[in-house]
């Protein structure tokens, strides 16, 4: 099976969100996902928003997936595809707790503003 890195639209007419997602490159582009790797928001205001799961993509490139332009320049932002050219590995981030609980979100009360 050969796999592909590409987008997955989302959002509303004219506000367009696109999710960064491996899927089966004979499947179509709102088809089945394999796993998503983050996401890509051309539209967002003062500039564009994207993240990505730099770790899970570079094992899915050495795998052989094949990147579409437009993700292909996303993970350059990220520096997964210069890491994949000299062979560097990312370390995974770990899971960022919450920075508020709803424990504490109930004591302070509800803020105006």
């Amino acid at each position: 099976m050969s796999t592909v890195i590409r987008l997955k639209r989302g959002g509303r007419a004219h506000a367009p969100f696109y999710r960064i997602v491996v899927t089966d490159n004979r499947s179509r582009p709102t088809g089945r996902v394999i796993e998503e790797l983050g996401y890509y928001h051309p539209c967002a205001r003062p500039e564009t928003r994207a993240e990505v799961n730099a770790a899970k993509a570079l094992e899915w490139l050495n795998k052989g997936a094949k990147p579409s332009p437009t993700v292909r320049k996303v993970l350059s932002d990220f520096g997964v595809m210069k890491a994949k050219a000299t062979g560097a590995t990312i370390e995974p981030q770990p899971e960022a707790a919450p920075e508020e609980t709803a424990a504490t979100a109930t004591e302070s009360g509800p803020t105006e503003g």
